[in-house]
């Protein structure tokens, strides 16, 4: 997937989310695998696209751009490796993105109700109250299933080249 590149066009998003993108805990998501890429990344992409389209819509686009960017800021607890401990682990982590988050920035109600609620109806115990959450929950979602098929096509096409080299070369 394309990386998002900052220029003058997109300098306001990148102020309201710079303290975030740079610090240090922050940065460690970029060594955490999320839908086949990182989770840095992804919280960046879903920040990115949520802000643009509250920013269309005349809405609070600083609070979309900072919570989004905060959606998904934990640290795997613990290898998952059963069904029920990754089922665990994806209702439980809106708040542990929320607690990590409250650690190291000042949130807004908005910011906190936007961080617990992105999974819903997947974890229907948090409830979106601002369109904003809706936003962040909305394209989450549509940004996860990109980088699932970007992660897999990739996959595909690795796997095609190998078998590819294997027959060109018995």
């Amino acid at each position: 997937m394309r990386d998002i590149k900052y220029n003058n066009k997109n300098k306001t998003y990148y102020d309201i989310v710079k303290d975030i993108l740079e610090h240090d805990e922050f940065l460690k998501l970029k060594k955490i695998t999320h839908h086949g890429l990182n989770r840095y990344e992804h919280n960046k992409r879903v920040s990115y696209y949520s802000y643009l389209v509250a920013k269309i819509l005349r809405l609070d686009y600083e609070s979309v751009a900072r919570a989004g960017a905060l959606h998904d800021f934990f640290h795997d607890v613990n290898k998952e490796t059963t069904i029920s401990e990754k089922i665990d682990l994806l209702e439980r982590h809106p708040r542990y993105s929320l607690e990590n988050s409250e650690m190291y920035f000042d949130l807004n109600e908005k910011e906190k109700n936007i961080i617990l609620s992105h999974m819903f109806p997947v974890v229907p115990k948090y409830l979106p109250k601002y369109l904003e959450s809706w936003i962040v929950d909305i394209v989450d979602d549509w940004v996860g299933i990109g980088e699932r098929i970007y992660s897999t096509r990739k996959g595909i096409i690795r796997f095609a080249n190998i078998l590819f080299i294997i027959f060109l070369y018995r």
